[in-house]
């Protein structure tokens, strides 16, 4: 399967594979993302759990004001969350373009019980045809190749063919809640017919419905692991029942690598809570890592060198159970052996995690941990 030549060429794409492109970092994620906006037609669909301010979130607001203000229907939904350091600016900026603009669930005396409850997913879908989903915010820390601290690692990938649709569907699913309309299934504009795509299947959780899907797929992957398991995460606080199927893999000899944030990081109650289990991984033979460069915020699951699942979820309970999320599963060889190369290259720049060194740790930081990790359903 290729992509047509029809569709927008993508010279800054780093790699590319059947129906999906990996795209490493803001300087090859950015201009693929802002190439597909320019050429859109008909429709584009955009939802992001971060945007921020700064250069890009300019150029992105930019493209879509002008696309709209050429005619075509442009739906953008933010999380309320998300957005709370989003230059307003931009808002009134994409809304005078003609862009319809939503906020997921913002903060309202009769929805106290929801605020908790976030979209964390990052879709873009232009035309029905080509879509992108991953982890990267709309920032200017995920600018750049990850050269420094402020400069973030992370991967977002590029989509063709019928799993477009599942992504279409996802975000509908959420636009709906908020605007109270979605197109008609059979909308040529928003679902044409596409290429099918049977190496991706594209799962999507929520906390209103396919609840703990997410983690069931986890649970699933890790249960089937035969040889190897690879994690790549920003955020590594998985609830009991993932820790546990990790400690059964390790009972198999299965290899399990582990890659997550260091002292680069921006929420560091996480990392916190996540040191305090440590050990039991550790004395299992778990490998432990920690990326050192800068911010980790990619997201990859390699199971047995035979798939992976990439997306939106980070390796934790709030991804499992509160928040919207969307991953691709993919099961193509050759997407696969890029995604273990560039895992052990990540893996080289981390700093290796040792059960002496966590048991050594100062008496005030196994508290802190401790504390932490109380509130580790919520993190």
């Amino acid at each position: 399967m290729t992509i047509g030549t029809s569709e927008p060429s993508l010279p800054i794409a780093e790699q590319q594979a059947g129906n999906i492109t990996l795209l490493q970092n803001g300087d090859a994620i950015f201009p693929a993302m802002l190439e597909a906006i320019h050429g859109a037609r008909y429709t584009i669909c955009f939802e992001t759990f971060i945007y921020w301010k700064g250069k890009i979130a300019e150029e992105v607001a930019e493209a879509l004001s002008e696309r709209a203000r050429a005619g075509v229907a442009v739906h953008v939904l933010l999380d309320w969350v998300g957005t709370f350091r989003m230059d307003e600016a931009l808002i009134d900026l994409m809304l005078s373009g003609g862009v319809e603009v939503e906020k997921f669930r913002p903060l309202r005396w009769f929805n106290l019980r929801r605020v908790n409850y976030r979209t964390h997913r990052k879709l873009l879908i232009v035309d029905g045809r080509i879509g992108f989903t991953g982890g990267v915010g709309v920032a200017d820390e995920w600018q750049g190749h990850a050269q420094d601290p402020e400069h973030w690692r992370d991967n977002h990938y590029r989509l063709t063919g019928a799993a477009v649709g599942e992504l279409q569907r996802a975000f509908f699913s959420n636009w709906v809640k908020v605007h109270g309309w979605k197109p008609e299934p059979g909308s040529d504009v928003y679902y044409p017919e596409l290429e099918p795509t049977p190496c991706l299947k594209v799962i999507s959780g929520s906390p209103w419905s396919n609840r703990g899907q997410l983690q069931r797929m986890f649970l699933e992957a890790i249960d089937s692991a035969n040889e190897s398991i690879r994690i790549a995460t920003a955020y590594f606080m998985p609830g009991e029942k993932l820790f546990r199927a990790l400690l059964r893999a390790r009972k198999r000899s299965v290899h399990i690598e582990i890659l997550m944030c260091g002292v680069h990081t921006d929420r560091d109650i996480v990392r916190q809570a996540s040191r305090a289990h440590w050990g039991r991984l550790l004395k299992a033979g778990v490998r432990l890592f920690e990326y050192e460069p800068t911010l980790y915020h990619v997201k990859l699951l390699v199971v047995d060198s035979e798939w992976i699942s990439i997306g939106s979820a980070n390796f934790d309970a709030r991804s499992c159970w509160l928040n919207d999320e969307l991953n691709v599963n993919v099961h193509e060889k050759a997407v696969v052996r890029e995604h273990i190369t560039m895992f052990q290259e990540d893996l080289a720049k981390g700093r290796k995690l040792s059960l002496v060194q966590w048991e050594q740790r100062p008496v005030l930081t196994k508290i802190g941990d401790w504390i932490s990790q109380l509130f580790r359903r919520q993190l």
